[in-house]
């Protein structure tokens, strides 16, 4: 099995920054794609980021391209930096996990995903 866990969320004035991290254990991948997806309230998960086991492959969501950063280390620990948040950057952040095999595809669909961590609440105030 394979456990993923964010952590990091929290309240954060518009104009802000906040990082939220995801750990993953348990089985592991020797290649994979990890991505970032948020709720917000009435809404459908939507695609915030992605990068490949490598971290040579990004690929972000319109809405936060310029301002989120999405990294990771050599122990299966993704990170979102995200920068000039706003007001409708609220949402619970979730991270999840697939692997693959082949060439790399940084899927935005969550379908596509094999492994779910519970979410980290993000809230910013105008």
């Amino acid at each position: 099995q394979v456990q993923l866990v964010e952590s990091g969320g929290g309240l954060v004035q518009a104009g802000g920054s906040l990082r939220i991290s995801c750990a993953c254990s348990g089985r592991t991948f020797s290649r994979y794609v990890m991505g970032w997806f948020r709720r917000a309230p009435g809404k459908e998960r939507e695609f915030v980021a992605a990068i490949s086991w490598s971290g040579g492959s990004t690929k972000y969501a319109d809405s936060v391209k310029g301002r989120f950063t999405i990294s990771n280390n050599a122990k299966n620990t993704v990170y979102l930096q995200m920068n000039s948040l706003k007001p409708e950057d609220t949402a619970v952040y979730y991270c999840a996990v697939r692997g693959i095999s082949g060439i790399v595809v940084l899927t935005t669909t969550p379908g596509s995903y094999d492994y779910w961590g519970q979410g980290t609440q993000v809230t910013v105030s105008s």
